[in-house]
């Protein structure tokens, strides 16, 4: 078995003396790549995650592989990526660890969200709190095994062509942070940088807290379709996470209700004693609050500010070659930074079918004698700012602050001008009011549409093959929900529903509910709650 060339990646070759025949490349990271495979064995496909060659000849971390992958072989369950078997092989003299995994045909969920972006502008928030639920019952499982994810992200959640949520990547970052000489001495942080906690950010011990910060990070980008903290450099995205306060995800989509708000929020605290204590609780607010609201389409606000970290990293982590200016930052919530591998923090690896570990060990660099402090060395004493100088963190609070009040005087002047509203009659509402209009009204949107094969051609129950899954028709608009309905013949009643947050003709609610198994020889009575788009009155 031989190397195409590219590190990790074997064509038209086998492992495990041929029982594993290779057939493509599913993904590759900085740490291993994931191929499709062939069992012959068992007569099946797999997913075969093979360790780069560089560190399959640390015999320590081999050993400390080997144990991982029997541990998450042991996590049974159905929101985790089954591990089937691990071994080594032989590739031109060196020796190559591998896993053998469940193969999962889906979508990583980053796929899944950005559809939903395109659509909505961000995931539907009782959709985007169903699936954190699912990947936190995954996370309670690995927990309680003594397994830290380290690297939760959309690109480490599938979601299979039947909608079940997959986490996977389990064990390579505990492996990898097990004290591997020639790994940490680049003072590498493992994961991801615009999902890392804060205390992975500092290079210090993690714990279970660490993946809820993660799925809270996760959270907050599939109600608003964006990241709180994002930044061109990784190091400054790593410093907002340490220093800054992400923002309210309802200031980007308004549909939010303050109770979500408060989820992410807890679980975005800084500090992990103040963050949800176990993924039990926190996948039972995300159920609870995801039943106490009822559910909306996204109304995402253009141009909402986003917490960067971006002005205040630049001038901590200047650009090699440039001289630091002034002292060391002010210590995070945690006391004096001492842990903390800054210089290493990978760039976000891309999402595949099989994602890796977003890991790309470079050496840290130096800034000088102001140097934040790397790689465990001694901590560096609370600075105070120096005589005759202003601090940087005014100004750049101050610019966010004059940002933000633009953005909402741009945002107020547009709804005082009714945001040039067409009418039925052409021109905007003052232009040629009609003696039937109502003050409020929002107006149709024929863009939210669902396809007639939904109901002509439905999906079958996954219990029971005789029945059939009632489609989605929530948040679509009502003429193309008649027409999907017609041609399956099934029978509609209408409820109007006066309120305009929705927008005319858009479908607010149903009965049965979406995915509800019905029989199709007996098919029931489908209600539709549609807004008239009119004020309630």
């Amino acid at each position: 078995m031989s190397h195409d060339g590219a590190e990790g990646r074997f064509t038209g070759q086998s492992l495990a003396g041929g029982r594993y025949q290779v057939r493509g490349l599913l993904g590759e990271g900085g740490m291993a790549s994931v191929h499709l495979a062939y069992d012959s064995v068992l007569d099946r496909q797999v997913a075969v995650k093979t360790l780069h060659s560089q560190l399959g000849r640390e015999e320590a971390f081999r050993e400390r592989f080997r144990r991982e992958a029997q541990a998450v072989a042991k996590l049974t369950h159905t929101n985790i990526v089954s591990v089937f078997d691990t071994g080594e092989d032989q590739t031109g003299g060196e020796t190559t660890p591998y896993i053998v995994m469940e193969y999962i045909e889906g979508r990583p969920l980053g796929s899944v969200l950005d559809a939903d972006v395109r659509q909505h502008g961000a995931m539907p928030a009782d959709q985007a709190l169903k699936i954190t639920a699912d990947v936190l019952a995954a996370l309670d499982i690995s927990h309680e095994m003594g397994l830290v994810h380290r690297d939760i992200k959309p690109g480490n959640v599938m979601v299979d062509k039947r909608g079940v949520v997959k986490v996977m990547d389990f064990g390579i970052a505990r492996a990898m942070q097990s004290g591997v000489t020639s790994m940490t001495q680049t003072g590498m942080v493992v994961g991801t940088p615009q999902y890392l906690s804060p205390e992975q950010a500092l290079g210090r011990a993690v714990d279970a807290r660490s993946d809820l910060y993660s799925v809270g990070i996760m959270l907050f980008q599939l109600v608003t379709g964006r990241l709180p903290f994002d930044a061109d450099s990784p190091l400054a995205i790593a410093y907002a996470h340490v220093q800054e306060e992400p923002p309210r995800a309802s200031s980007i989509n308004r549909a939010l209700p303050p109770a979500v708000d408060a989820l992410i929020s807890r679980a975005l605290k800084k500090n992990p004693n103040e963050r949800f204590p176990t993924a039990v609780a926190m996948r039972e607010e995300c159920l609870r609050v995801a039943a106490s609201f009822q559910a909306a389409p996204p109304s995402i606000v253009p141009g909402a500010p986003v917490s960067s970290g971006q002005g205040v990293g630049s001038a901590v982590f200047p650009p090699l070659g440039t001289p630091a200016p002034g002292p060391a930052p002010t210590p995070g919530p945690y006391g004096p930074q001492g842990g903390g591998p800054y210089g290493a923090v990978p760039a976000p690896a891309p999402s595949y079918g099989y994602p890796q570990q977003g890991g790309f060990p470079t050496p840290a660099p130096a800034y000088g004698a102001q140097t934040y402090p790397l790689g465990g060395g001694p901590a560096t004493p609370p600075p105070s700012a120096p005589a005759g100088r202003r601090s940087t963190r005014p100004l750049v609070v101050g610019s966010v602050v004059v940002a933000v009040v633009a953005v909402g005087a741009l945002l107020v002047a547009l709804s005082f001008n009714g945001g040039g509203k067409k009418e039925e009659g052409g021109g905007t509402a003052s232009e040629s009011p009609s003696a039937s209009a109502v003050a409020g009204h929002r107006g149709p949107d024929p863009t939210k549409t669902i396809e007639s094969t939904e109901c002509s051609e439905p999906e079958e129950s996954y219990n029971d093959p005789d029945k059939i899954r009632v489609p989605n028709f929530k948040f679509k608009n009502i003429d193309s929900v008649k027409a999907c309905l017609q041609a399956a013949g099934w029978r509609p009643k209408i409820v109007d529903v006066d309120e305009n947050t929705f927008g005319e003709g858009t479908v607010m609610n149903q009965f049965p509910a979406a995915d509800t198994d019905v029989d199709p020889k007996n098919m029931p009575e489908i209600q539709l709650n549609v807004s008239t788009g009119d004020p309630a009155s």
